[in-house]
């Protein structure tokens, strides 16, 4: 289905256009309808299937539909999302679609400067776009009213409710008017994601595009067992013998990152870490690198697994695997994107064993195993035999007896004559005479 049969306004059909937009994705088939309409939508879709363009569009159709002067302070639309480089793409993405009208968009996150924020919002713009924290900051301080908000939209809701944004959530929609269109957008609908939206939707429509934590049909899954101190050295063979030329690697924890982005330094290899003791350009910097090319790895934390759309990227690497097997699915997801092929690489230690029966568990498939010679683990049977062989007794008493074990025989103890020793008897007692 062509965007051109949605009636949308010359602007924006210019816009997509110029964006290479022709056709739509199931979720924007089955979301922009009932979105312009002004109904409220929960959609559950995985990510790289074009959320974006399914809320903003029907939006920014609006919008146009019904003109209003911009007041100082007071946006007429709000998205929220988790994080700031979300924030960032998503301002640049919805500018691109208002790029041919007169509609303002903004963004506003941490990490930098509110000065410059401020002065946007109270020079009045249309559609803003806000991480939760730093959105109450600018409510707080009186620089935003959010009271005359006709379109609110929660963008990875999921991610929000597990970074525990779920309170700054509810703080923010007390601020809003109840007559708003609320849009609720999550990559897996959750028992929390369900709850929050029972109670901030209306009549809503709910979209299901895929089955619930599906990942993307166009990703190829592999792993790698490998103990957890070898896979530095896994990574950097690997990345010489399979020419990875533009890789995004996922650790678990910034020192890891830390750690893998020392060791591509000493081996010059082009690289950059992106975590949150990075300050926002810094991180800023290193995504626009990794995008244009000009370095081979980017290291991220979970900080970057969400919504970052990197065109033409074939392989992401689970360094090591994520807390939860939900954030599997949105690590790979920067992979396989808009319908292109892509690799997810996991490596795989003893330890992590668990958490990938899980991911297997909720991805519905078995990943496939590849064992790399020189990089071999023992599998769990042989360690098993290995443990139960050391708790054996053993025998090696001349006698031929072995050690006491769970049920031991204990013979009689002996005398040096080797007789057997008796208790002493009891002295008598004679009756007094």
């Amino acid at each position: 289905m062509k965007f051109s049969s949605l009636g949308l306004a010359p602007e924006i059909l210019q816009a997509l256009d110029a964006c290479g937009y022709t056709q739509m994705t199931p979720v924007q088939e089955m979301a922009i309808v009932p979105a312009r309409r002004g109904k409220d939508v929960l959609a559950n879709a995985q990510t790289g299937t074009g959320k974006t363009a399914a809320f903003a569009l029907p939006i920014l159709q609006q919008i146009l539909d019904k003109p209003k002067a911009t007041q100082p302070g007071a946006p007429r639309a709000l998205i929220l999302t988790p994080t700031r480089e979300l924030a960032e793409q998503l301002a640049t993405t919805i500018a691109n679609y208002a790029q041919f009208t007169d509609i303002t968009v903004s963004a506003v996150y941490g990490g930098v400067k509110m000065g410059g924020q401020e002065r946007k919002i109270k020079a009045g713009l249309d559609i803003l776009i806000a991480t939760p924290g730093r959105l109450l900051e600018h409510i707080n301080q009186c620089n935003v009213n959010l009271a005359d908000c006709e379109f609110l939209i929660l963008d990875e809701a999921d991610r929000m409710l597990d970074m525990g944004f779920i309170d700054d959530v509810k703080t923010i929609f007390q601020h809003t008017s109840n007559d708003r269109q609320t849009l609720l957008f999550s990559a897996t609908i959750s028992a929390a994601v369900n709850e929050l939206a029972h109670k901030i939707l209306k009549n809503h429509e709910t979209i299901r595009v895929t089955k619930q934590n599906a990942t993307a049909d166009t990703v190829e899954h592999v792993m790698y067992p490998v103990e957890e101190r070898r896979k530095i050295d896994l990574f950097m063979r690997l990345l010489a013998e399979q020419n990875w030329f533009q890789v995004l690697v996922f650790t678990s924890t910034k020192e890891q990152a830390d750690r893998l982005m020392a060791a591509l330094k000493e081996k010059k290899v082009d690289a950059a870490v992106c975590h949150g003791d990075k300050s926002q350009g810094s991180r800023r910097r290193a995504l626009a690198d990794f995008k244009s090319a000009k370095i081979q790895v980017l290291i991220a934390t979970e900080i970057a697994a969400r919504g970052l759309d990197i065109q033409g990227l074939e392989y992401v690497v689970n360094y090591n695997l994520p807390y939860l097997a939900e954030d599997y699915v949105h690590r790979i997801g920067r992979t396989g994107r808009a319908g292109a092929s892509g690799l997810a690489i996991s490596f795989v230690s003893r330890e992590e064993e668990r958490t990938l029966d899980n991911i297997e568990r909720l991805i519905g498939s078995r990943i496939k195993r590849i064992t790399k010679k020189g990089f071999e683990v023992s599998n769990r049977d042989s360690l098993l035999k290995a443990v139960t062989r050391s708790a054996r007794p053993s025998r090696t008493n001349k006698g031929g007896q072995g050690n006491r074990g769970a049920n031991p025989v204990h013979k009689a103890k002996t005398t040096k004559a080797g007789g057997p020793k008796s208790k002493p008897k009891a002295p008598s007692r004679s009756k007094k005479r």
